[in-house]
């Protein structure tokens, strides 16, 4: 008797083994088209505040005189790398509406480890973005408020038409 509980539990044991390696197959790759999703809209996120602010910085930059802000008005005009980034996005998206469900784990993986290193790189940008902007909004304040001081004859642009 102990021999036959003994075989019918090994048998069992022999059935359950490949289902519950199945579901959870099944729930990592759940798990990794949530991530996919997860970062796709973080991605979204940080592209529509990156665009905020340049935006932003427009209006700093256009405190600057025209010769000294040339630089930083050719940068933010050039919204083309945002658009292009968001034009990813969009097939990444579809990517995975089409292809999510029969892509192999191994193409999971590198998808999610690709957004995340985007991610994270535009995060980095972004800060270094905002930090720019504080400094020139900072510096511009400064130079204006020096500007004030000065009498009217030496200010920048004084006797020009």
């Amino acid at each position: 008797m102990p021999t036959a509980i003994l075989i019918l539990g090994l048998a069992s044991l022999a059935l359950a083994a490949p289902l519950l390696w199945w579901i959870l197959r099944g729930r990592r790759r759940d798990r990794s088209l949530a991530s996919l999703l997860d970062l796709a809209d973080e991605m979204e996120h940080l592209l529509d505040r990156s665009q905020e602010r340049m935006q932003a910085l427009q209006a700093v930059v256009g405190r600057v005189p025209a010769d000294i802000g040339a630089v930083a008005q050719a940068s933010l005009d050039g919204a083309l790398p945002v658009r292009e980034a968001k034009r990813d996005l969009l097939q990444h998206r579809l990517w995975i509406k089409h292809h999510g469900q029969a892509a192999r784990q191994s193409e999971l993986d590198a998808a999610c480890a690709a957004l995340a290193r985007a991610r994270d790189r535009l995060a980095g940008e972004l800060a270094d973005l905002e930090r720019a902007g504080a400094e020139l909004a900072e510096a511009t304040e400064a130079n204006e408020q020096a500007a004030l001081r000065e009498p009217p004859g030496l200010r920048r642009g004084a006797g020009e038409p």
